[in-house]
């Protein structure tokens, strides 16, 4: 059954859709735009300079073919298992020292954001002066301890390490999320907790962890999807060639390659549907397994 609006709730209604109106307009222009065009160029061999000619499945046939696909996939998803662990690790270790109650917090806070909030070129290139092998700060303070510093950036074996240590920088951006967190946690769950005869690290392990779990659910997605798509760093590093050997060849880094320096363009939007394909599966399967682990209060509540 059809209900007729009222002409206050028609007003309403206008208005709520001009106010979201640039946000509509933003999206459609600049993200399902954009995104139905390169699927349609996915079926094509473009060039950039000529018509787009069709080409059916053959670029999707390619991706099984390319041996840089595989090591574009194998090296982003080892940097992906070596830095969710230690954003989620990390920021919470760093929410933690933030949470404190001392004097001057907040500009400790505002210190530990703000690279987090850096360009990604800037900080990337003050990263390639510690880490470089003659004249490098951390080469050299490993040197006055007797220890040989490898050749971080342009050594195969810890170019990606070297990449995994960048990422150190920005675990601000997580803490903060962490922070939040942790101050909307009850405190007279705390003070029960306290009251029970519990440790800090019980009451840490049973109450803190739970409550904290939606915020963990997100910084673990937010950061499957980043990693995924690292791009400034490996470029400003390498020169945009994923060096040395390709142990840095990102899959967004060789997709970049193909599209404007191959001027492979039908091919890289097969990439990007692939790259979307899988962050989509990726995420679904955390958001399943979140019903196991995730602790929602007001769930539990109605519960």
């Amino acid at each position: 059954m059809i209900h007729k609006l009222s002409p206050l709730a028609r007003r309403e209604a206008i208005a709520f859709y001009l106010c979201i109106s640039p946000w509509l307009i933003g999206v459609t222009v600049f993200v399902i735009g954009p995104m139905l065009v390169s699927f349609g160029l996915s079926f094509t061999d473009w060039n950039l300079f000529t018509p787009p000619v069709f080409s059916g499945l053959h670029n999707y046939q390619q991706l099984l073919d390319d041996p840089l696909i595989g090591q574009s996939l194998k090296v982003t998803l080892t940097y992906t298992v070596l830095y969710v662990p230690t954003e989620l690790i990390g920021g919470l270790a760093l929410a933690l020292l933030m949470n404190q109650r001392i004097r001057g917090i907040k500009i400790f806070r505002a210190i530990f954001y703000l690279p987090s909030v850096l360009s990604g070129v800037a900080y990337v290139i003050v990263w390639m002066w510690l880490l470089h092998p003659q004249a490098g700060l951390i080469n050299t303070v490993l040197h006055w301890f007797g220890i040989e510093g490898p050749r971080w950036l342009l050594n195969p074996g810890t170019a990606l390490i070297a990449l995994w240590m960048m990422s150190f920088w920005g675990l601000g951006r997580a803490a903060v999320i962490y922070l939040a967190g942790l101050q909307g946690v009850p405190r007279e769950l705390l003070e029960a907790a306290a009251i029970d005869g519990a440790g800090r690290v019980e009451t840490f392990v049973r109450i803190v962890i739970p409550m904290l779990s939606p915020t963990i659910f997100f910084n673990l997605v937010l950061g499957i999807i980043n990693t995924f798509q690292t791009f400034t760093s490996a470029f400003v590093a390498t020169g945009g060639t994923g060096s040395p050997l390709d142990s840095t060849l990102f899959y967004v880094l060789y997709l970049y390659r193909q599209a404007f320096v191959l001027n492979s363009m039908g091919y890289a939007s097969a990439m990007a549907w692939l790259l979307f394909l899988i962050i989509l599966v990726l995420t679904l399967l955390v958001v399943r397994s979140a019903s196991r682990w995730v602790y929602y209060e007001g769930a539990r509540n109605e519960a």
